[in-house]
């Protein structure tokens, strides 16, 4: 109890090393499962590949859940595209580049090089806006980033099965097939279930605020039951359900998103803790020359090719293909999908498990903390979009409304307009201004600032016409839906 607890201290504290320094975190966590292992200070002896991948996928639900969540379907609509392009014509490019690498350069089996190429070509989106998050980027860059790194996980996971299974691997065209129909089923599953759910939600009140939070991620574990029994891909279903009910402005949305956050940070913490202590660093030595090259042709060839290939059609702007072919870090799941051959018995999965590991620890270290610097260098910082609103609603059962608590941060554009400016429809109302630690009752020519909350009653048939109006302003000011702002894509 005492260990874990300490493990726990440690990893909090690497969350604030990792925000300051710009090194992912996975790093941290995975230094702390190793120092418990065998050859470290613990000396704790764990050889359960199974299990870690039991926890891994696990944990890769929850990370995918917490990802969905904080998906915004109006920076990623127009990229859907180019992402979905990223994540199957890019997978293919990156995985047969690599594979080859594997193959000719380090003498692997072709089974096992494709194995090595399928694994290690899935990005992670935790691992790319831990050290982005700090940076406006465009949202057409940040948009098929992270669709990309929610839709590439599942055809990567179903090739990795599909290659270590026992018996001959079947032939492409089939396997293609095989993919792009679990992808349908768990695209099809996962939005439904979202829709479902986010209905369910909007017009059941639950007893207590503090179900809410946990009904969003028991809905988004469903997601995936409900595809892996269908035969499809539940990581897909579940990303997509949770994206549909991150857009859905379910009740008391700013405590269930802070509550995924810290579930998805828990999941990443255990999951990698454990990775570390699967690793036996005696056994590295060999591996760490090969491991070095896969990833030099991954980072410098094979990614690069991929968004190439994937974006040239659609006229990305070169800057933009040269930040995305940086930014396709390794993180959390090829080292858990590195454990599924292990557990079927694969030839050399071992030595497939330790060159994963190594590429992963080794380019992340490189590729992490040059991120930000690269996009400052390419010009892609973009520091003219107006800081979005936090608005936390919270349902009037017996009044038939909903109550929004509106915090307006410090790059809003509703810093200045006049609360009668806010032209809010028929059936809503500001009816209170904290500012300060003081309340008042505004009066229509009171002037809104940064850093005022405010409590605005909205009845039900104009609660989304509400918030799409408060967004409008906070993005345009005043003068939002005169000179052309969107009200209805914010």
């Amino acid at each position: 109890m005492l260990v874990c607890s300490l493990v726990l201290l440690v990893a909090v504290a690497a969350v604030r090393i990792s925000s300051r320094s710009g090194l992912p975190s996975l790093l941290v966590y995975l230094g702390i499962g190793v120092a418990m292992g065998q050859d470290g200070v613990g000396d704790i002896h764990f050889d359960n590949a199974e299990l870690t991948q039991v926890i891994g996928y696990a944990a890769l639900v929850v990370i995918l859940a917490e990802g969905g969540l904080g998906t915004k379907w109006k920076e990623i609509k127009p990229a859907l595209p180019a992402a979905t392009a990223l994540a199957l014509a890019g997978v293919a490019v990156s995985v047969g580049v690599t594979a080859s690498a594997a193959h000719y350069l380090i003498g692997l089996e072709w089974r096992q090089a494709f194995i090595i190429g399928a694994v290690v070509s899935s990005t992670d989106a935790a691992a790319v806006f831990s050290v982005l998050r700090k940076i406006p980027l465009p949202a057409r860059v940040t948009g098929t980033l992270e669709a990309e790194s929610g839709f590439n996980d599942a055809p990567v996971v179903i090739l990795v099965v599909s290659l270590s299974a026992s018996g001959p691997v079947e032939h492409w065209y089939v396997l293609l097939g095989v993919i792009l129909l679990e992808l349908a089923i768990g695209a099809a599953i996962g939005l439904a279930v979202g829709w479902l759910g986010s209905w369910g939600l909007r017009h059941v009140a639950l007893p207590a605020s503090g179900l809410y939070p946990i009904a969003v991620m028991a809905i988004a574990t469903v997601a995936y039951a409900a595809g892996a029994l269908a035969h499809g891909s539940g990581f897909l279903a579940v990303y997509l359900a949770a994206m549909v009910m991150g857009n859905a402005r379910l009740p008391h949305w700013p405590a269930t998103r802070g509550f995924a956050d810290g579930l998805g940070w828990m999941a990443q913490i255990g999951m990698f803790v454990l990775l570390g202590l699967l690793v036996t660093p005696h056994e590295l030595g060999d591996d760490i020359v090969p491991a070095l090259a896969i990833g030099l042709v991954l980072t410098m060839v094979a990614r690069p090719l991929s968004v190439v290939v994937s974006l040239s059609p659609f006229r990305v702007p070169w800057r933009e293909q040269a930040l995305m072919s940086w930014a396709g870090l390794r993180g959390a799941v090829p080292i858990i999908l590195a454990t599924i051959p292990m557990v079927e018995g694969v030839d050399a999965s071992r030595r497939i498990f330790n060159i994963v590991f190594i590429l992963v620890v080794v380019y992340t270290l490189v590729q992490g903390p040059t991120l930000p610097w690269l996009a400052r260098q390419l010009h892609l910082g973009d520091g003219s979009e107006a800081a979005d609103l936090g608005i936390e609603s919270a349902p009037l059962e017996r009044l038939r409304g909903h109550l929004l608590s509106v915090a307006i941060p410090e790059g809003s554009r509703m810093h200045g307009v006049e609360v009668g400016e806010l032209r809010l429809p028929p059936g809503a109302a500001v009816t209170l201004v904290v500012r300060a630690n003081e309340s008042f009752v505004p009066l229509p020519t009171t002037v809104l600032q940064r850093e005022d909350e405010l409590l605005v009653v909205a009845t039900d048939p104009v609660r989304d016409a509400t918030e799409k109006r408060l967004r409008a302003v906070g993005h345009g000011g005043k003068l939002a839906g005169w000179l052309g702002t969107d009200e209805a894509s914010r």
